[in-house]
């Protein structure tokens, strides 16, 4: 297979293989933990994967074999006030905001600990499968603090009001088996099978429509969007999909009774 380096970053990895980006959190040496400048240069990403028409999807992992992201990093907190927390904040979830609705499916392969800003970005992707001693939390209040990348909102949405609550309240570690009781994680597999089972969720994806999938994407945020009435993004999108060569592909291969071939 042909695999090629993507990007040009400091603390990013980038391996393009047949359409599909892996993008590795690359500082291994502090679990992975999201400074400004891992902030940045993910922003940077989105930016150049929304632009590159070779990419068509991206698996999202961590570098080594101890963390997904085991969090923000604290040391940049030190001194902060409340204007710059309040701006960090806001990058960050414009980031994760970015990430989130992208058009193109992202699944978060977490490899071990996501943690305060790791599930909150593990959480932005579109899909999260995890490995069996991945460990899941919120843990901020353990620093007088609260989740500030979105968590708050998106844990909600995942699993709940309650379970939300107790996890952000109590600041406690979930397992893997936990998180795919309560519907934060779509799946759980061995450790060795996470980025082999990761691409085979992705090459299944990316056999559908293009156009559908990014769809698909756009009228589930739109649940969540309050300036949108989902059913009627719901609507407009369906309508869009008619007439299009992709929707002609898929039908037409339908009633022929064989694979469409979508572009």
């Amino acid at each position: 297979m042909n695999q090629q380096n993507w990007g040009s970053f400091q603390t990013l990895l980038g391996h393009l293989e047949e359409g599909v980006l892996t993008l590795i959190i690359n500082r291994p040496d502090k679990m992975n933990a999201l400074n400004q400048t891992v902030l940045s240069e993910l922003e940077q990403a989105i930016e150049q994967l929304e632009q590159d028409q070779t990419i068509q999807g991206v698996i999202l992992t961590g570098a080594g074999e101890k963390a997904f992201v085991a969090g923000a990093d604290i040391s940049e907190f030190n001194g902060a006030d409340k204007k710059t927390a309040m701006e960090m904040a806001s990058k960050g979830q414009a980031i994760f905001d970015r990430l989130e609705k992208n058009k193109k499916p992202i699944i978060a392969a977490v490899n071990g600990f996501a943690l305060g800003g790791g599930c909150e970005l593990a959480m932005a992707c579109h899909i999260r499968i995890a490995a069996e001693q991945a460990r899941f939390g919120q843990p901020e209040v353990n620093l007088g603090l609260i989740p500030g990348y979105g968590g708050t909102q998106r844990l909600t949405q995942l699993v709940g009001r309650g379970k939300a609550l107790e996890i952000m309240m109590t600041g406690n570690m979930i397992d893997a088996a936990h998180a795919l009781q309560i519907g934060l994680i779509n799946q759980v597999v061995d450790a060795t099978a996470l980025m082999e089972e990761s691409k085979k969720m992705m090459r299944t994806i990316l056999t559908k429509g293009p156009q559908a999938v990014a769809r698909v994407i756009q009228a589930v945020e739109a649940c969540f969007d309050k300036k949108k009435d989902g059913y009627q993004e719901e609507v407009t999108l369906f309508g869009q999909c008619f007439g299009t060569a992709e929707m002609q592909e898929g039908v037409s291969a339908f009633l022929e009774k064989r694979k469409p071939k979508f572009s």
